[in-house]
């Protein structure tokens, strides 16, 4: 048996023996930990600094491959300008959203905006958008409205240039579906077009589904792949999750809200407001991070529109050229891509940013799809068993197919540190998962945590 002692004797320099109690011992692992944790978020935004340089200046290079076969024995087909820049934009765009942070710092439930515009401004403004779905005008919309149309510019400026992008794709899942165009602009809420968004309760994708939902809605996620991180898949899985919502509500502002909370949440709050669907009403009954989410909405989409009226102006993007949709059947990584169509590795991630390893895990009984630049298409068919025989022996070897699933459920895994004011139930709840995973995963005999105490979280 352990035990611990209640004090401790340390030698100090001039021969005296001085006692340190349990609790400073204590206190002074916790500082360790403190510092230690600091070094850690350190050292990781220097790494991210370190990545997003180097991809910027590789970004218009070719991949050279160490293990390349003889210089000559395949030739690098050209790559043009007009795919590099388009390419280069979207990948330029996103991750610049990504390091904004303006908007960030405003509590939307206490700040007060003031515009120079008119309320009467405002609420013409909103009609002639003939929006199918109802926006309605009050000092909380108003708030958000300003919020998107003035107080972020830079940011707004890249969501901008990314909407000529994304929103035609949108626009056609959502039409597919007989659903409100207007929809299309959640996803500036959920992740300000950002396909690789993550959120803190684990939340991935453009239209940020978590796990479970994103199973429950067909999309496919495990070692190699997660289709959260594909726009197209999971904008279709958005608006299907929305038409059912609708169904249940039968009002696009409680099934909206409902993205964000869940239809249980927005069902309570209907319980609480005495059965009645109108959003403002249920308002208050709301949880506080779906409050704001409507009257986001509300801003989103008024900034969107009427972003010439504000000064707003779209950062320059060169639009991809058009891109061409291939089924792969075999196993396939993006170096076999560059080593023989010359195609860098990073423009192939920005278009398939499902795929989390590089690899495409093709096979007889399953197929995937291969986004590439329509001018690679028949270069990819003509040399079609060389891509797949280039480097194949090292790449899919049994050591590294076992690292990369090893990754796998190592990145699924978050370190969470017990905070004042927590406990096991709070925080599983914060991150979709139950109290019993949570002892689980780290060997927890009872309910008692502490401050400070590491606990791991599988998402």
């Amino acid at each position: 048996m352990l035990i611990i002692p209640l004090a401790t004797m340390a030698q100090t320099g001039q021969g005296q023996i001085k006692f340190r109690t349990r609790r400073v011992i204590l206190r002074e692992n916790m500082e360790y930990r403190r510092q230690i944790d600091s070094l850690e978020k350190a050292i990781h935004e220097y790494q991210e600094h370190i990545r997003i340089e180097d991809s910027l200046k590789n970004a218009l290079l070719f991949e050279e491959n160490e293990n390349k076969v003889a210089a000559g024995s395949f030739g690098a087909i050209e790559y043009t300008p007009d795919v590099q820049d388009s390419l280069l934009s979207i990948w330029y765009h996103q991750t610049q959203i990504d390091r904004n942070r303006e908007g960030n710092s405003y509590d939307m439930d206490s700040v007060h905006f003031t515009s120079d515009v008119p309320d009467k401004v405002f609420i013409d403004r909103l009609a002639k958008m003939n929006s199918f779905i109802t926006l309605p005008f009050n000092e909380t919309v108003k708030n958000y409205i300003i919020l998107y149309a003035e107080k972020m510019p830079t940011k707004m400026g890249h969501i901008l240039a990314l909407c000529d992008y994304y929103m035609p794709i949108f626009e056609e899942t959502f039409s597919k579906y007989g659903l409100p165009d207007e929809l299309k602009y959640m996803a500036i809420i959920e992740s300000a077009l950002n396909p690789r968004a993550v959120s803190r309760a684990g939340a991935k994708g453009m239209w940020q589904f978590m796990f479970r939902t994103a199973k429950s809605y067909g999309l496919e996620i495990d070692s190699y792949v997660d289709e959260r991180l594909d726009p197209y898949k999971s904008a279709d899985a958005a608006a299907r999750y929305l038409r059912d919502s609708y169904n249940v509500f039968g009002d696009w502002c409680l099934a909206i809200s409902s993205y964000n909370c869940g239809p249980g949440n927005v069902s309570k709050a209907i319980r609480r407001a005495g059965g009645t669907k109108d959003f403002w009403r249920i308002y208050d009954f709301l949880p506080r991070e779906t409050r704001g989410y409507m009257p986001a909405f509300v801003g989103a989409m008024y900034a969107v529109n009427y972003y010439k009226e504000h000064g707003l102006k779209p950062e320059k993007m060169q639009l991809p050229t058009h891109i061409d949709t291939l089924d792969i059947h075999k196993m396939l990584h993006f170096k076999q891509l560059s080593g023989i169509l010359g195609i860098p590795e990073d423009y192939l991630r920005n278009l398939n940013p499902q795929y989390l390893h590089d690899i495409i895990p093709g096979s007889e009984k399953h197929s995937y799809t291969l986004r590439l630049p329509y001018n690679f298409t028949s270069d990819f068919v003509s040399q079609e068993d060389s891509v797949y025989t280039f480097m194949a022996d090292s790449l899919f070897n049994p050591v590294m197919v076992s690292t990369v699933k090893e990754q796998a459920k190592t990145s699924s895994r978050i370190t969470y540190i017990v905070k004042k004011g927590d406990f096991l139930g709070r925080i599983a709840s914060r991150y979709h998962v139950s109290v019993a995973q949570l002892k689980r995963w780290n060997n927890l005999r009872s309910d008692n945590i502490r401050v400070g105490q590491r606990l791991y979280i599988h998402r």
